[in-house]
C-alpha cells in the first residue's frame, strides 16, 4: 500500500513538473520569436518556407507541418469535384505500408501506425476546414487544381522522412516529461514561424498526439 501511495505521489510530481515546464515554454517561445520574425522564402507549392522549429523535435515537427501543408493542396485538388475527403482504402494502404517500413527500421509498427493515423486525421481536418471556408467565401477558393498523383508522391516521400525522424527521436520520445517539453518547444516555435491559423494549429495538435510514446497505441 505504501509503495502504491509513493508511486502515485511520484507520478503526480512528474506530471506537475511537466505541466509547469510546458506552460513556461508555450508562453516564452512565441514571445521571443515574435520579437525576431525570421526571413522567409517561397517554397514549392506556393507555401512560405521558414526556419526549422526549435528543439530536438523540431525536425519532426517541421515535417508534420509540411505534411499538413500538402493537405491544403489535397483540398485544392478535390474541391468542387466528386472526389471525397474520406478515402478509407487509401488510408489502410498507407497504414500497412507504414507498419512494414517501421518494422524494417526497428520501430514498433503499431506505434508508428498510430502516429500516421494522426497525420491522416489531421489532414482531413484541414481539408474539411478549407472546404467549409471556400464554400462560405468562394472568392478565396483556389483557381488551380494540383495533380493528385504528384501530391501522393510527395506524401510517400514525407512518409519515409517522418519514419526516419521517428527512429532518430525514439529514445527521447520514450521519456514522457522530456518529450512533452520538447514537443511544446517545437510546436510553439512552429506556430509563430509558420504563422499557423486556427485551423492548422488544431490540425498540428491532432498530428502530434502520439509523438510522445506513453504506452501501446492501437489503430482500428
Amino acid at each position: 500500500m505504501r509503495q502504491m501511495v509513493r508511486l502515485r505521489h511520484t507520478v503526480h510530481r512528474t506530471t506537475t513538473v511537466a505541466a509547469l515546464l510546458v506552460g513556461t515554454t508555450l508562453v516564452a517561445v512565441p514571445q521571443a520569436l515574435a520579437a525576431a520574425a525570421p526571413a522567409s522564402a517561397e517554397a514549392p507549392g506556393g507555401h512560405t518556407a521558414t526556419a526549422e522549429p526549435l528543439g530536438r523535435l523540431g525536425p519532426l515537427t517541421g515535417l508534420v507541418i509540411e505534411r499538413l501543408r500538402v493537405g491544403d493542396d489535397v483540398a485544392a485538388s478535390k474541391f468542387g469535384t466528386d472526389s471525397p475527403i474520406e478515402d478509407p482504402v487509401r488510408e489502410q494502404q498507407v497504414l500497412e505500408q507504414v507498419r512494414t517500413k517501421a518494422a524494417a527500421l526497428g520501430l514498433d509498427p503499431e506505434d508508428a501506425a498510430a502516429f500516421f493515423q494522426d497525420q491522416i486525421t489531421a489532414s482531413k481536418t484541414v481539408q474539411k476546414g478549407l472546404f467549409a471556408r471556400w464554400t462560405a467565401h468562394p472568392e478565396e477558393a483556389p483557381t488551380t487544381r494540383p495533380d493528385l498523383t504528384e501530391i501522393r508522391e510527395r506524401l510517400d516521400r514525407l512518409t519515409t522522412d517522418l519514419l526516419d525522424e521517428l527512429k532518430a527521436t525514439e529514445a527521447l520520445r520514450a521519456k514522457p516529461v522530456a518529450c512533452t517539453v520538447q514537443l511544446a518547444l517545437a510546436g510553439g516555435s512552429a506556430t509563430v514561424r509558420e504563422r499557423l491559423d486556427t485551423l492548422h494549429r488544431q490540425a498540428l495538435g491532432t498530428a502530434t498526439h502520439h509523438v510522445c510514446v506513453t504506452g501501446r497505441a492501437t489503430v482500428s
